[in-house]
């Protein structure tokens, strides 16, 4: 995968004016700066990781070259309850730092990590980005201790994703370096196949997952009801707009005696007659039923 040709994300590092600009210039950005936020970022806005995802990258590719020598070594990295419980807290860390695959397909999922992670640092901050980790850490962390499902660091990701679909819809990717395709469609296909799972999965894997995107839920959830919310009024004044508007000549049925029509009375039902009047069922010739 690739970034569309002539395209600004992220293929340069973000500045405060840079960043600045793209959400002047982006209609599809969300809206999430709650004042929550706002006021963690001005009292704890010093422990932001600049270049957080990047350092993920480095650690994940460091990782995979020595589960190359030692293969072994994931048993005792990956996300365990069992064993954190027993001392081995490092865990709690080390598990995002695995590798999904140990084939050469990991330098694109890392390349397309480090595009989303620029991507989302240029949109929030380094700030609003680390406290969207650290929360997606917490609840992937929940749901293995809780509810059993081992989601290592899949989820983790997944929500990344989904984050810079929200900022970024219609960026476009190239799949193997030739199928063009818009980060919403992809991100679309993704949800399917969650929701999927959580359709036919059991409780528990419900609520685990639930809990692995509890980041996207506590950041976009609020934002993603008010569109729906919006979207239904902005329907329901359409549908009001034309229905008042309409002209009574634009009618499509009309009674010839009563001249009653549908926009008159949504509920009468209209026949036409041998004599090719259209008549309402109060005023049909008996003897001229169609």
């Amino acid at each position: 995968m690739r970034c569309k040709a002539g395209s600004v994300l992220p293929c340069e590092r973000g500045t405060a004016v840079a960043r600045y600009v793209l959400r002047a210039n982006s209609l599809s950005l969300p809206c999430v700066a709650m004042p929550l936020l706002d006021k963690l970022e001005r009292r704890f806005g010093f422990l932001a990781i600049p270049g957080l995802i990047r350092i993920v990258v480095g650690f994940t590719a460091l990782v995979w070259g020595l589960l190359l020598l030692q293969p072994g070594l994931r048993s005792v990295l990956e996300l365990n309850p069992a064993r954190i419980l027993h001392g081995e807290v490092w865990r709690l860390v080390t598990y995002i730092f695995l590798p999904q695959t140990l084939s050469l397909w990991i330098v694109l999922a890392l390349w397309f990590l480090w595009f989303i992670g620029e991507g989302l640092e240029r949109a929030w901050g380094a700030f609003r980005l680390t406290l969207y980790f650290l929360v997606g850490m917490a609840g992937t962390t929940a749901a293995a201790f809780f509810f059993g499902s081992n989601f290592s660091n899949g989820m983790l990701v997944a929500s990344l994703f989904f984050a810079f679909a929200r900022f970024y819809p219609d960026e476009v990717i190239y799949i193997l370096f030739i199928l063009p395709v818009k980060i919403k469609w992809l991100a679309w296909a993704v949800a399917g196949f969650l929701l999927f799972g959580f359709a036919l999965g059991s409780n528990s894997y419900r609520a685990a997952l639930a809990a692995a995107f509890a980041n996207f839920f506590i950041f976009f959830g609020p934002e993603i009801l008010r569109e729906i919310r919006h979207r239904g009024e902005v329907s329901m004044r359409r549908r009001q707009f034309e229905t008042h508007s309409r002209p009574s000549h634009d009618a499509l049925h009309r009674c010839a005696v009563c001249g009653a029509t549908e926009l008159s009375d949504p509920n009468l039902d209209f026949r036409v007659a041998r004599d090719g009047e259209e008549y309402c069922m109060a005023h049909l010739p008996k003897a001229t039923s169609a």
